[in-house]
């Protein structure tokens, strides 16, 4: 996991060091871990975090209501978070569908040596993404 000095962070972010120590003597970010010589390290979880701020003041949002807002975000359970990726998977599942439907065409006029290369190139990776969503399917408890 990449950690982010204040100085790397404030680059990245486009914003200022002050606005860094700002945000997190405020409460909107904190650093998830200090080094040795206690300098504070943030995560790219940060940057992200900085990034909805950023957009959250663009849209007029004082600095309460974004903090109230990011601990509603924060407050999403790991349900909610599963939920939400399995939708996004089945959402691209359902675009690899349309893919392959449009692939088909071009797929049935190759030779049988074409066919065979064709799909021992894409095979691997489709039964690794298989294998994932049947372990995910299978770890996740659905009430």
């Amino acid at each position: 996991m990449k950690l982010f000095r204040i100085g790397e962070l404030a680059k990245a972010a486009d914003v200022s060091e002050r606005t860094i120590d700002y945000y997190t003597k405020f409460g909107l970010i904190s650093p998830e871990s200090r080094t040795k010589k206690n300098y504070r390290l943030y995560s790219a979880e940060t940057l992200n975090q900085l990034e909805r701020i950023n957009l959250l003041k663009q849209q007029k949002y004082t600095l309460e209501e974004i903090r109230d807002r990011l601990e509603l975000w924060n407050k999403v359970s790991n349900e909610d978070k599963v939920t939400e990726k399995l939708s996004s998977l089945e959402i691209h599942l359902h675009q690899l569908e349309r893919e392959v439907k449009e692939l088909e065409p071009l797929i049935s006029k190759l030779k049988p040596g074409q066919e065979r290369s064709a799909f021992s190139n894409i095979m691997p990776q489709s039964l690794a993404c298989i294998e994932a969503l049947r372990i995910l399917l299978n770890n996740v408890p659905f009430s």
